[in-house]
């Protein structure tokens, strides 16, 4: 009896194993923390035609055209400093308030250990994080996307 569960377990714990590649390679990060948090204004395809772009004063820009507007080079760092605050942006809100709230910067009321706050579906994982370290790999992640999306 003991054989046959432990033989049921190693099958299954294979066959998790070898789909595991494949539900990663299905789950794009940097295009599901773009379209969570930028593609209400941006549009879905980064060009700027979001649900919400008619209800702004200014117009969001055409994300897929920042390489082509910069000859031929994509601005990393200005990119980087436009979502993470230190390059102001109206329309993004106010640094104590940006629109995706503390999304992509850490909450200057929170202590570093408060300023990530898992989902139950996470606490599974190991809690030694850096927060600053969550923060930069998603705001990583929907530059890497808009990288990916920029129009030769």
């Amino acid at each position: 009896m003991k054989k046959t569960a432990l033989t049921w377990f190693m099958v299954g714990s294979a066959i998790l194993a070898f789909n595991a590649q494949g539900w990663a390679q299905q789950r794009d990060v940097g295009e599901t923390e773009y379209q969570s948090s930028c593609g209400a204004c941006h549009g879905i395809d980064g060009k700027g035609n979001g649900p919400l772009a008619e209800q702004l004063k200014k117009a969001p820009p055409d994300l897929t055209m920042l390489a082509k507007k910069n000859r031929g080079v994509f601005p990393l760092n200005a990119v980087y400093e436009s979502v993470d605050g230190r390059q102001e942006i109206k329309s993004h809100g106010t640094r104590d308030m940006p629109v995706w709230g503390y999304r992509y910067t850490p909450s200057p009321n929170l202590s570093s250990s408060q300023a990530f706050d898992p989902r139950p579906s996470e606490q599974y994982l190991d809690l030694s994080y850096d927060p600053e370290a969550i923060i930069r790999s998603r705001i990583l992640a929907v530059i890497d996307y808009l990288y990916r999306v920029q129009e030769k």
